[in-house]
C-alpha cells in the first residue's frame, strides 16, 4: 500500500481552503491533515501534525508567508514549502525560493497545477507554474544576442522545461550557473540533461547545441 502524502494548507480565506480540500482529497496518496488561517499558528500547526508539504499563502494576516518561511528556515526544518500566492512578482519568487521553497504557484492557475505540483515537490524536485517558470527564464537571460524567440513555441519531443534547459547549455551556462538561477537544484539539472540527451539520441553537448540552432531556440 503506498504511503499517503500529507499535506497541510495555510491561507486566510476559508472558502480557499475549503476548495482545496475538495480537490485535493480526490487524489488516492493524498491527505489533507491540517489548515491554518493565521500565519502565526503555521509553524506549530505543522509541528504537531507532521504534514509533508506545506502549501503556503503569501498574503496571511499576523504574520505573513515570508515570515513564516523565515521561522522554518531558522529552524532548519526540512518540510518542503510551495506558496501559493496572488503575485507573481519576480523579487518575491526569488526571495522565498532562497528561504527554502520548493514551488511557486499563483492562485489564478492553483486549480489546474496544485496536484502536480505537490507530487512533484513531494519527490524532491522544483515546481513553478508555466507563467513564473518562464518569468524567470527571461530575467535570467534577457538582453543574451543569441537568444531567439522560438523557445516557447510548442515542441513535440521536449517539455518546455527540457526546452529551457537544452538552451541554456546552448548558450553556454553551466549546470551550476542554471541551477541558481532557475532556482532548481543541480542533480535537477542534470536529470534534465540525461533526459534531453536520451531523446535527442546524442551522446555530448555538441548534439544539444546542433539541435538548439537547427530549431532556432539560439541564434548562430
Amino acid at each position: 500500500m503506498t504511503s499517503k502524502i500529507r499535506i497541510h494548507l495555510a491561507d486566510d480565506h476559508q472558502v480557499l481552503i475549503d476548495g482545496l480540500t475538495n480537490l485535493l482529497q480526490t487524489v488516492e496518496n493524498f491527505e489533507v491533515v491540517g489548515s491554518s488561517l493565521d500565519g502565526t499558528t503555521v509553524y506549530n500547526d505543522v509541528m504537531q501534525n507532521n504534514a509533508d508539504i506545506l502549501v503556503l499563502d503569501i498574503s496571511m494576516t499576523e504574520k505573513d508567508g515570508i515570515k513564516v518561511l523565515q521561522e522554518f528556515y531558522a529552524q532548519k526544518n526540512p518540510l518542503k514549502v510551495i506558496i501559493l500566492s496572488s503575485y507573481d512578482d519576480l523579487k518575491i519568487i526569488k526571495e522565498v525560493m532562497k528561504l527554502g521553497a520548493k514551488g511557486y504557484l499563483t492562485k489564478k492557475c492553483a486549480g489546474e497545477n496544485i496536484i502536480e505540483a505537490i507530487k512533484t515537490v513531494y519527490k524532491g524536485q522544483e515546481y513553478f507554474s508555466d507563467l513564473i517558470r518562464e518569468k524567470i527564464f527571461n530575467s535570467f537571460t534577457q538582453n543574451n544576442p543569441q537568444l531567439n524567440n522560438s523557445v516557447y513555441i510548442e515542441n513535440p519531443i521536449l517539455s518546455p522545461r527540457e526546452i529551457e534547459i537544452v538552451t541554456l547549455i546552448s548558450l553556454e551556462y553551466s549546470g551550476k550557473e542554471i541551477s541558481e538561477q532557475l532556482f532548481i537544484s543541480l542533480n535537477t539539472v542534470e536529470t534534465h540533461r540525461k533526459n534531453i540527451m536520451k531523446k535527442l539520441q546524442t551522446k555530448n553537448t555538441i548534439g544539444l547545441v546542433k539541435y538548439a540552432l537547427k530549431h532556432n531556440l539560439i541564434n548562430p
